[in-house]
């Protein structure tokens, strides 16, 4: 990758809904240039996808925290793929330590937020944190240093 494809990922990461008419604007090359780029990106997996950024509180999960698993072995909770689908999971994460993974979660108050930690419990031991601010979030991808 080379500085032109960084330019186009910073613009797409600001606003993925540029045309390729405005991105090759905003990047000083033809947009036909800018369209090849673009592919080659997505092609190898650079970019993988495009998506809207929802806020959970704003569309009624404003409960947010993250919970630490500590299982292991056939009740862990990674071994169970039902878990990934659950509404209020919004990121889980397989983790090393002494915790085997990480999720994020949404609810929409206090009392689902419990009702979740009980139906984790049946996989190991939570341990949670509300989260009480967003200090940085979704920090775009930068060029390595």
């Amino acid at each position: 990758m080379d500085r032109v494809d960084w330019r186009i990922l910073a613009e797409l990461q600001a606003d993925a809904r540029l045309s390729f008419n405005a991105l090759s604007r905003n990047v000083n090359l033809a947009a036909p240039s800018v369209a090849e780029r673009v592919r080659r990106l997505e092609d190898s997996g650079v970019i993988a996808g495009y998506s809207a950024r929802v806020d959970p509180a704003a569309a009624g999960r404003p409960v947010r925290a993250v919970v630490r698993m500590h299982c292991y072995g056939p009740t862990c909770l990674l071994r169970d793929p039902a878990v990934a689908e659950w509404p209020e999971v919004r990121d889980l994460y397989r983790v090393t330590g002494e915790d085997c993974s990480v999720l994020v979660v949404a609810c929409t108050d206090l009392a689902a937020f419990e009702a979740l930690l009980d139906r984790l419990a049946a996989y190991g031991q939570p341990t949670s944190s509300l989260v009480l601010d967003e200090v940085v979030a979704d920090r775009p991808v930068q060029p390595p240093t």
